[in-house]
């Protein structure tokens, strides 16, 4: 079993994701199609893929991001497990037909969030109620029709979906280690959204938990692949 990676700049990897794979026997690939030699692989041969953050817009005029909007919807009819995490959900959600635009503020740190009644039926996401996890977007995006809302936070209603039983757009970052988020605060193409924290980011602040989480949904999203059937 394989799954692809699309990451869209090279300090943007998959974090605690990668050993959720190995661990479960799923191989896995980057695709970095934002560099001009790559090559787009063969989706519809793998089981799964997952679409990454990046510091820029979906709605930028960059021809690679077209080419990732094709392949999601590929995969969607396909019925092929998708999993977008911050400009990867923004990605999944233009990709089926949902406007994404500026959310009112811009939403980096450490954030509560509120899971919908459709989580407490989701696999993934049953028995969650409130937990505090990191972000780092500025942009938001709308529910793709059929969608069913799963979490949000105060500063933005749409942080995550599911569309039918295996699609997954997650607007937080439950991949992130305390070492990634560390880096992320000293990357050039970050440097304008640092400047505008009242505060320093605590990298580490609720680090063991969102572990535990990380490993309880993104977990049981490589299970969809392994099961390769439907979640009930």
């Amino acid at each position: 079993m394989r799954v692809l990676i699309f990451r869209h700049v090279p300090f943007e990897g998959a974090g605690r994701i990668e050993a959720l794979l190995q661990t479960r026997n799923i191989d896995f690939d980057y695709v970095d199609l934002y560099q001009d030699a790559a090559a787009v692989q063969d989706a519809a041969s793998c089981q799964g893929l997952i679409f990454l953050g990046g510091p820029m817009s979906v709605n930028d005029d960059l021809h690679y991001l077209r080419v990732e909007e094709q392949i999601i919807r590929d995969a969607v009819a396909a019925r092929v497990p998708v999993l977008g995490i911050c400009l990867g959900a923004q990605l999944l959600a233009r990709a089926m037909g949902a406007a994404v635009r500026r959310n009112p503020v811009s939403e980096i740190g450490w954030f509560d969030l509120c899971f919908a009644g459709a989580a407490q039926r989701d696999p993934l996401f049953a028995g969650l109620n409130r937990e505090t996890v990191f972000h780092w977007h500025g942009e938001t995006f709308d529910l793709p029709e059929g969608a069913e809302l799963l979490a949000s936070s105060e500063l933005c209603r749409n942080q995550a979906f599911r569309w039918g039983d295996r699609v997954y757009g997650l607007q937080f970052h439950l991949e992130a280690t305390a070492d990634m988020i560390a880096d992320w605060c000293v990357q050039d193409e970050n440097c304008g959204d640092v400047r505008e924290l009242a505060a320093p980011l605590e990298p580490h602040r609720n680090a063991a938990r969102l572990a535990v989480l990380s490993e309880r949904v993104f977990g049981g999203w490589c299970d969809l692949i392994l099961l390769g059937r439907p979640a009930k």
